[in-house]
């Protein structure tokens, strides 16, 4: 019974890490102006947050299905160990990073200095990408840190394997996108935090 929980201190550290983060974001949206509503009026202003109201969703969706996958690491986790916490840690660090890029893209997007936010800002996914690829990477071939479904050649780990090794090729598509077309950049950020919310779903063996 003790082995079972082993991680649950590593997992609720995480869990508050990215709920601050995640909740960080809407910070970034700014309310507008009594000067701007009277120039403007308040719907014409709040539609010039457009900007805004983007790097949120494509951050918060990001973010929520990182944490799923999180989750989905830690069912395959029966022990800890020093670098576990370390690869964890890593990966939380540039969780934490991600409302800087996300304020930067809602106030620059529609600025002509717009590449070099959309650039930090696929950039921090790439580096979350490998971030990840490396802690599941420790996890897997640690002996003895995993459960035994790990040497399996079939189900949820052999497909996390096949997930991860391919996410940071992905993300660098999205950051080399981005120097071309700052919405295509954040665009194919959105789209793979999609795919990888659909290969997220729960499955009886990650239980």
């Amino acid at each position: 019974m003790q082995e079972e929980k082993e991680t649950a201190r590593i997992e609720a550290f995480s869990d508050g890490v990215f709920a601050i983060a995640i909740t960080l974001l809407v910070l970034e949206i700014k309310v507008p102006s009594h000067e701007k509503v009277l120039e403007h009026g308040l719907a014409y202003s709040l539609f010039a947050l457009w900007p805004a109201f983007l790097a949120f969703f494509t951050s918060f969706t990001t973010i929520l299905v990182i944490w799923v996958h999180h989750h989905l690491i830690f069912t395959q986790v029966r022990k800890t160990s020093p670098p576990l916490f370390y690869w964890n840690g890593l990966l939380l660090l540039v969780v934490t990073f991600v409302p800087f890029p996300t304020g930067l893209l809602a106030e620059y997007l529609l600025n002509p200095e717009a590449r070099v936010a959309t650039s930090l800002y696929t950039g921090n996914f790439l580096a979350i990408s490998v971030a990840f690829h490396g802690l599941w990477r420790y996890v897997s071939k640690s002996e003895g840190l995993a459960t035994s479904t790990i040497s399996s050649k079939r189900g949820v780990a052999a497909r996390i394997t096949r997930d991860y090794r391919l996410a940071p090729l992905l993300y660098l598509a999205a950051f080399g996108v981005s120097f071309i077309s700052e919405i295509a950049g954040i665009s194919t950020c959105l789209l793979l935090a999609f795919i990888y919310a659909l290969r997220g779903q729960p499955t009886k063996e990650a239980g």
